[in-house]
């Protein structure tokens, strides 16, 4: 591994979190329990009229990788949080490893107590893939708080044989293979899965500086949270409708969670669920087409300017 002064990935980082600070946010740590610490990016005490809005990212590298192309826009509007969720980023917990322990319902349980240690008594979420996981198991277990929902290619309702059908097509053994990239080769498929753009032509030597930067660290557990998942093992979905409006918004070519995925959530989401598609993107159109994607979730979390 490059020392940090001679790391691509690192100086990538650094201007990622001026970003973030820009927007107004600062990173701060926060124990919620006696065993669970959250990293995440908060606004400052004033501006208190915002709406709040809570951002989970997905299962890969900390959230300032993910949602970089939505603070800025999105904190004009709303007061963020923008946790990094338990062993990703700065987040841990020394709780046992067990499969309650290491759910995507352990998750939500974790970012709830977060928002309420914050004093944040009313919120929406958005959760982007697994994070959306997250958001939709917020949404359950605290109706009374999340206000509205939006899930980005976030396939809430994979069974079995849908999971199956992804490692095929990433060609790997299991699906810590796919998710869990340990070399530059192993990026490159990665990100060939994720997204429309194609790493072709970037250098190994580059690959695995970003690699090393975004998926070493606290491999073992991610592990243990990819094996804990309560969804994908069942040939039945058991999601159901939740009581708040839900926007799914899906990357028209999405190889994680394909389309099909999408009509069939909303279907079993019923009347509060509204499905916007992005053309030409595939697993991560916040990173793709951040533009279209911010202006679909503004327009779905705000309301409607009075006319004159």
């Amino acid at each position: 591994m490059a020392p940090s002064f001679l790391s691509v990935a690192s100086f990538v980082e650094a201007i990622l979190r001026r970003r973030f600070s820009s927007a107004g946010l600062s990173l701060q740590t926060l124990c919620i329990d006696s065993e669970t610490t959250i990293q995440f990016w908060g606004p400052p005490p004033e501006n208190k009229q915002k709406p709040s809005l809570l951002l989970l990212h997905g299962f890969g590298p900390s959230a300032v990788w993910q949602w970089n192309r939505q603070v800025k826009p999105l904190s004009q509007s709303f007061r963020l949080y923008i946790p990094d969720l338990v062993f990703f980023g700065g987040s841990t917990t020394s709780s046992a490893s067990s499969d309650k322990n290491r759910s995507e319902m352990f998750q939500a349980s974790s970012m709830g107590k977060l928002m309420e240690k914050l004093g944040v008594e009313r919120f929406s979420v958005v959760g982007t893939s697994y994070g959306g996981f997250v958001a939709y198991n917020m949404a359950k277990m605290l109706p009374d708080k999340v206000e509205k929902v939006v899930l980005a290619s976030s396939g809430v309702n994979m069974r079995r044989s849908d999971n199956e059908a992804f490692i095929a097509r990433a060609k790997c053994a299991d699906i810590a293979e796919v998710m869990l990239p340990s070399s530059g080769t192993d990026l490159r498929r990665f990100s060939g899965m994720i997204s429309s753009r194609r790493l072709d032509y970037v250098p190994n030597f580059l690959l695995n500086d970003f690699c090393q930067k975004m998926y070493s660290e606290k491999r073992e557990e991610k592990a243990e949270l990819l094996e804990g998942l309560s969804i994908g093992k069942d040939d039945q979905t058991n999601v159901s409708p939740i009581q708040q409006d839900v926007l799914l918004i899906w990357g028209e070519q999405d190889q994680v969670f394909p389309l099909k995925m999408a009509h069939d959530l909303k279907e079993v989401l019923g009347k509060k669920a509204t499905l916007k598609v992005i053309q030409k993107t595939s697993h991560i159109p916040q990173t793709e087409k951040p533009k279209e994607f911010n202006d679909i979730i503004m327009s779905f979390l705000l309301p409607p300017s009075p006319s004159i």
